[in-house]
């Protein structure tokens, strides 16, 4: 008569998969709620700015928290999720679009988002102290980074392809985005202090 008790061998196995298993959805639920976000916060709405066929949205402010509150592989896996639901057809950018999004205007600023969260995923430092001093000094890094990441980056590829785009010159680009700019510069520094005060917590 067989036995269907597992053999010594099988079970540190099977003990082993359960264990990775366990690890992976540890790693891995944070990178998708946070490109759950980044389609929410595009479905949220969209501002329009004159002069500029890029419409604001909420999508930099949550780029820029998961570049501040993840790993520079989860942050970018997370954004990695959201290209590529958009590029496989899913209506996940602004406005509803999709593929089409990839090669339009705000093409530049869609995919700068992965440089630009990585960038500051990596910079953004560690905040390992706590008071109301090290969570200041946190802030003042967290900002540095989305600034520069977030920003900066993102900004410079955006700039480029709808430069390319339209054929207008950069400048002209740069100046009909300043709305743009000033406006994500105002998330960064919301994104820093969030992002600041959740890691005191944490």
């Amino acid at each position: 008569m067989q036995s269907n008790t597992p053999t010594p061998a099988a079970q540190p196995s099977a003990a082993k998969s359960v264990s990775v298993a366990r690890r992976v959805a540890a790693v891995s639920w944070k990178p998708a709620l946070f490109a759950v976000l980044m389609w929410v916060s595009a479905a949220a709405g969209e501002i329009p700015i004159p002069g500029t066929p890029v419409p604001i949205t909420l999508q930099t402010f949550v780029v820029m928290l998961a570049g501040l509150m993840l790993t520079w592989r989860q942050a970018g896996a997370a954004v990695a999720a959201y290209l590529a639901a958009g590029a496989a057809g899913l209506p996940v950018f602004a406005g509803g679009a999709s593929t089409m999004a990839l090669v339009g205007p705000s093409a530049g600023f869609l995919l700068g988002f992965l440089p630009g969260v990585v960038v500051i995923a990596l910079i953004k430092g560690k905040t390992g102290a706590h008071g109301a001093k090290a969570t200041f000094l946190a802030a003042l890094r967290y900002f540095a980074a989305a600034f520069l990441g977030g920003v900066v980056v993102v900004y410079a590829f955006g700039f480029l392809v709808q430069s390319a785009l339209t054929g207008a010159p950069i400048a002209v680009v740069a100046i009909a985005s300043m709305g743009f700019v000033i406006g994500d510069v105002v998330k960064a520094a919301v994104a820093s202090l969030v992002a600041a005060g959740l890691a005191k917590l944490r």
